[in-house]
């Protein structure tokens, strides 16, 4: 008799109960990356320390603050940051760590478990060696449970509802330069054995100007609770983000979610762009604004626009005062 193959069944988030929360949800903790010296190549680096101190202490008065940091860089990030926040010794070399940090999942008695993704530097753009190995010892240094997912997710390119429900772009998770041979099947069933969702909305593409991450979505739309999202959207037709903002507003329209309903859509139509820096123009949605207990962490940009932005932000998240910080770091001349 021919011995029957055993299948393999491997351990997913998914399979222990666990589903990644939406960010509008209590926190237990901020996590921060300190710009690294890396950083240094097409920034000055001092400057972006400076409004990184300054976004720490920010958050520090809403929650707790964990400060990641580079061993060669404890001394200059405990005499900036040490007295709001903790700092965690961690070698890395870059400071984006929502994208390239860990994704955290909870299950339904409150355990939360770490999850470790894949990161090629926005489609090979850049190589991050340290970061490779840097959610795993951040979610070790948590005392969590760790997980590694065999393809890449970017923090910036999700948002979810904590009700099954996750929203991305396809020009993010459906680029070759991420997900070479991997079809959009393979990628639904990937969020859904290590995030825990249940349906995936597609919008079509990011703002024009995101050109480093390929149109993260975290700059379009975001959810503001179960069933109601916040969508970029722009009155003026000689903007480069008119056509894709109406198609994605479109697409937010017919959806469903992983519920059945119909999404209820807040309007954001101020759109700030940051002062040109090497004769690159950039955004600085307020979409993209970081939702923290009890407070919003929202771009000081444009004074002409800000109020309308805040005023939006804090009507939809009722409770909720805005804390401007700033979003200009000087590049280096």
């Amino acid at each position: 008799m021919t011995a029957k193959k055993k299948e393999l069944i491997f351990e997913t988030p998914r399979k222990d109960g666990f589903s990644m929360p939406a960010r509008f949800d209590e926190h237990e903790r901020t996590l921060v990356a300190w710009p690294p010296k890396e950083e240094a190549v097409n920034t000055n680096l001092q400057s972006f320390r400076d409004e990184v101190a300054v976004l720490v202490k920010a958050i520090s008065t809403y929650e707790p603050v964990t400060v990641v940091v580079d061993p060669a860089d404890e001394v200059d990030a405990r005499a900036c940051c040490g007295d709001v926040a903790t700092i965690l010794v961690v070698p890395i070399d870059a400071s984006w760590i929502r994208d390239d940090g860990p994704i955290f999942v909870r299950d339904a008695g409150g355990d939360v478990a770490g999850v470790q993704f894949d990161f090629n530097g926005w489609g090979e753009r850049v190589v991050h060696e340290k970061t490779k190995v840097m959610p795993a010892q951040v979610i070790s240094a948590l005392n969590k449970k760790c997980y590694t997912a065999p393809f890449i997710c970017e923090g910036g390119g999700i948002s979810v509802d904590g009700n099954g429900t996750l929203i991305t772009t396809e020009q993010v998770m459906r680029n070759g330069n991420r997900y070479s041979g991997m079809s959009r099947d393979d990628i639904e069933q990937g969020l859904h054995d290590y995030l825990g969702i249940e349906k995936v909305i597609w919008l079509g593409r990011g703002l024009v100007e995101d050109t480093e991450t390929d149109g993260h979505v975290d700059n379009v739309v975001e959810y503001v609770a179960p069933g109601v999202v916040m969508a970029q959207v722009t009155n003026d037709p000689g903007n480069p983000n008119f056509d894709l903002l109406t198609e994605n507003l479109k697409r937010l329209k017919s959806a469903r979610d992983a519920r059945g309903r119909q999404l209820d859509i807040i309007e954001m139509e101020p759109l700030p762009y940051l002062p040109e820096m090497n004769g690159s123009c950039a955004v600085a949605p307020y979409v993209n604004a970081y939702i923290v207990n009890g407070g919003i962490i929202a771009p000081q940009v444009d004074p002409k626009m800000d109020d309308q932005g805040y005023r939006l932000l804090e009507e939809s998240f009722p409770g909720r005062k805005v804390t401007p910080v700033p979003t200009v770091f000087q590049a280096d001349a």
